[in-house]
């Protein structure tokens, strides 16, 4: 019996007509303002306090709490010990689609160590409340007296508001949801269920321009000469000077040391001057701590900043004790925060801000970015919960500084949010991401890690202004076994220019901001900042509450895409040969005219090849002129959706598994030794036909050199000949007689073809290159 092969995934992009807005729609504009999400009806309910309870223990008093039961839905309110007056001031929001009663009570109760005792409860017919839709008022809460299960009135009085809302709410985000009752109510769980906006630290690069110290008291010998250097430190990031060439006790150095900093400034910089005494011993002749409330802010390259001495002040042990003596020594820097460069966390080429730190140099916003979260359908099952598959799905959006958190929605494999978010956006060509990831600090501890489930990027200078994008986009994951779909996310995308003009000059604009030209930083000092501001930006992120936590910004933010990856180095050669295939392609339909292979075709190209000869002020507006034509013609085939993520084009659906388990190696390697050594080998060939090729462009270039060194004099002396002739030729010739006997013969007929090379090909292959001179 044959078996079939199993369908191939799809990977496409898909596009959607969802009910948005309460489908309110005008052409393709939506009139509502939260009008990217379909709309999701909740009851809430307000429980603000209550007065006047009666005492229920012995002491005279009670711990109350209130709860809010709706069907099969419970929601419990913080409980206060010994108040009769408590305020609790929470909402509970039930989506209407998993209603199954037609009252809501809340009751009112004493916290107990047996049994906790009834105090008096509230009912609502659902059918009797009313409905709210922003941007009405909220509605104001009202205090009704408690009552027993017979409806007979009891002491005690709650303040509540009960109504009909949906997902545009100002209650929604800190609302407690239904969704949550199946996490068992826990604090920490549904701090870890709700929706949050997170922005990143304001980062600052810290430059310290160290340029001498003075005074310097060496231990020890004497006689040696020192060899000083300096050291600073800020929080993590450590970093030192070379040692000074100076071998005196007034060192120089004149070198810079870049720092990320954020705001608010907790750590101080802290500086030491050090001796190396020996190959791996240093000791500290100073040190100055230095807080950086008090640095001063350069916005841009004209503000000259003024150098400082510092005091060195060392530590030593006196009768037992560490004290602080003060020395004469003093070190000379130049310390400022740079507001003029753009700190980047992501990579420079999917970023989704490029302003610089400084307020005062951000250029006025050239649009909205509006995102509706909608939902996700197909996911996988990320975890096991009472021998059950699930999966408790959260979204993260993240442009420019702005971070949101869409609320989880727990054990559903299609998820619905709906939640919709503005970004202002400042330059076009910048690229938000969106991920989904499985909530796994629902029932595990803290150390549990949140899984990734996939995400998206798009670029928003690829969409079109003012249109309404809903599609749906595959969730790929590279996994050590392959690519893998995880899912789908639904998303409805709308840019909104508000200057057109605007939008267009932002073109003619540098990427970065001015600094980053006019003091232009090292690819080793910029990775190097990089992985500094990801850290931090991750660290001040984990400390949210909910925490948005380290994996899922080091994910968002790409660490570690620079890693050595044979799959992306194929991609990316098989990129580079995307880009000259159209380059060849020419080449090919240009030999295809030399030989006649189409004679009309041919024809055409020598008429047009003359005008232009004849007439060459045509050359330029004839070329920028079919450039427009083609540009015009290939409008028809414009992309109508957005990009989304490539697996063929990332070479991920065809990698070798050791490939992708090579890149999902630790770093340094934990294998075995013999696959390092089969790796090895793998890469040295990969690497032996890299070499080739740069070997091959070498050469010809060596070769153009040759042509004027006369390292072969017979070649050399035959090119300054052929010059001279040509440049009597050329002179006496007028250029367009020339350039027709050349064109007509480069397009001449077959028939006068002969298949050995040209003479010039022949003489360029005999020039020398140093290859001779290579071991």
């Amino acid at each position: 019996m044959m078996h079939r092969p199993p369908p191939p995934m799809d990977y496409s992009l898909k596009e959607t007509k969802p009910h948005l807005g309460g489908g309110k729609m005008a052409g393709d504009k939506v009139t509502s303002t939260y009008d990217l999400v379909e709309q999701m009806q909740y009851l809430y309910v307000r429980v603000v306090k209550a007065r006047d309870l009666p005492a229920m223990d012995v002491t005279g008093s009670c711990d109350p709490y209130a709860e809010v039961r709706l069907g099969n839905y419970k929601g419990t309110t913080r409980h206060f010990e010994k108040k009769s007056n408590p305020e609790w001031n929470q909402v509970f929001a039930f989506s209407r689609d998993r209603i199954q009663a037609g009252m809501v009570e809340v009751t009112v109760k004493d916290k107990d160590v047996v049994k906790d005792d009834f105090m008096g409860c509230v009912l609502f017919d659902l059918n009797e409340v009313p409905k709210r839709v922003p941007p009405d008022s909220p509605l104001a809460p009202q205090w009704y007296r408690l009552e027993d299960r017979k409806g007979n009135k009891l002491k005690g009085e709650v303040m509540l508001a009960v109504w009909w809302g949906t997902q545009a709410d100002e209650a929604f985000p800190e609302a407690w949801h239904s969704d949550a009752a199946t996490s068992g109510g826990a604090a920490d769980a549904l701090a870890n269920i709700r929706s949050k906006v997170y922005l990143s630290p304001k980062l600052w690069y810290l430059r310290v321009n160290v340029i001498e110290a003075q005074d310097l008291i060496p231990n020890g010998d004497r006689t040696r000469f020192p060899q000083f250097f300096v050291k600073a430190v800020l929080g993590n990031q450590a970093l030192r000077t070379r040692v000074s060439t100076h071998k005196s006790m007034y060192p120089m150095w004149n070198e810079d040391l870049m720092f990320v900093a954020a705001e608010p400034f907790e750590e101080q910089l802290i500086l030491s001057v050090e001796d190396r005494v020996a190959p791996n011993k240093e000791e500290v002749l100073g040190m100055c701590a230095i807080p950086l409330q008090y640095v001063e802010r350069r916005l841009d390259h004209r503000l000259i900043i003024t150098p400082r001495w510092f005091s060195l002040h060392k530590h030593v042990m006196i009768d037992g004790e560490i004290k602080e003596v003060k020395f004469a020594s003093k070190i000379h820097m130049r310390i400022c925060l740079e507001g003029g460069y753009h700190v980047l966390d992501e990579s420079t080429h999917y970023s989704s801000d490029l302003r610089p730190t400084a307020k005062p140099l951000w250029k006025n916003s050239i649009g909205v970015l509006e995102v509706g979260i909608l939902s996700a359908h197909g996911l996988t099952p990320m975890k096991s919960k009472d021998g059950r598959a699930t999966t408790d799905a959260y979204c993260v959006a993240k442009y420019g500084t702005k971070w949101v958190r869409t609320r989880t929605i727990i054990n559903s494999f299609t998820p619905k949010w709906n939640e919709q978010y503005t970004w202002e956006v400042y330059d076009p060509c910048t690229v938000i991401t969106i991920g989904v990831f499985d909530n796994c600090h629902l029932y595990s501890g803290n150390d549990a890690k949140d899984s990734r489930i996939g995400k998206v990027r798009i670029r928003l200078s690829t969409l079109e202004t003012d249109r309404v994008y809903t599609h749906s986009y595959p969730l790929l994951v590279l996994h050590p076994s392959g690519v893998k779909k995880m899912g789908e996310i639904h998303l409805a995308v709308r840019f909104t220019c508000s200057s057109l003009l605007n939008m267009m000059h932002m073109y003619s604009q540098p990427l970065l901001p001015k600094m980053h030209y006019i003091y232009p930083l090292t690819i080793s000092q910029l990775e190097s900042l990089r992985h500094q501001a990801t850290q931090i930006v991750s660290m001040r992120l984990s400390r949210a509450e909910p925490p948005l936590r380290k994996e899922i910004v080091e994910y968002m933010l790409d660490v570690g895409s620079h890693k050595w990856s044979m799959r992306r180095s194929k991609a990316n050669l098989s990129r580079i040969m995307g880009v000259f295939g159209g380059f060849i392609a020419i080449g090919k339909w240009f030999g295809q005219i030399c030989y006649w292979k189409n004679p009309i075709t041919t024809v055409l190209i020598h008429i047009l090849f003359l005008i232009l000869v004849l007439y060459p002020e045509l050359i330029l507006p004839t070329i920028f002129l079919y450039m427009f034509l083609i540009g015009v013609w290939y409008y028809r085939w414009r992309p109508k959706n957005p990009p989304h993520m490539d697996t063929r084009l990332s070479c991920a659906d065809n990698a070798h598994p050791d490939e992708l388990d090579e890149e999902f190696d630790t770093f340094p390697t934990s294998r075995h030794p013999d696959i390092i050594r089969m790796r090895y080998d793998r890469l040295r060939s990969f690497s032996g036909r890299i070499q080739t090729v740069v070997g091959d462009l070498a050469t010809q270039g060596e070769r153009l050199q040759s042509l004027l060194s006369w390292r072969d004099p017979r070649a050399t002396a035959l090119f300054v000949i052929f010059c001279l002739i040509a440049a009597i030729v050329l002179y006496v010739t007028p250029f367009q007689v020339v350039a027709l006997i050349t064109g007509f013969y480069v397009l001449r007929h077959p028939r006068f073809r002969h298949r050995l090379p040209s003479v010039p090909l022949n003489y360029f292959r005999r020039l020398p290159a140093k290859t001779d001179c290579m071991l």
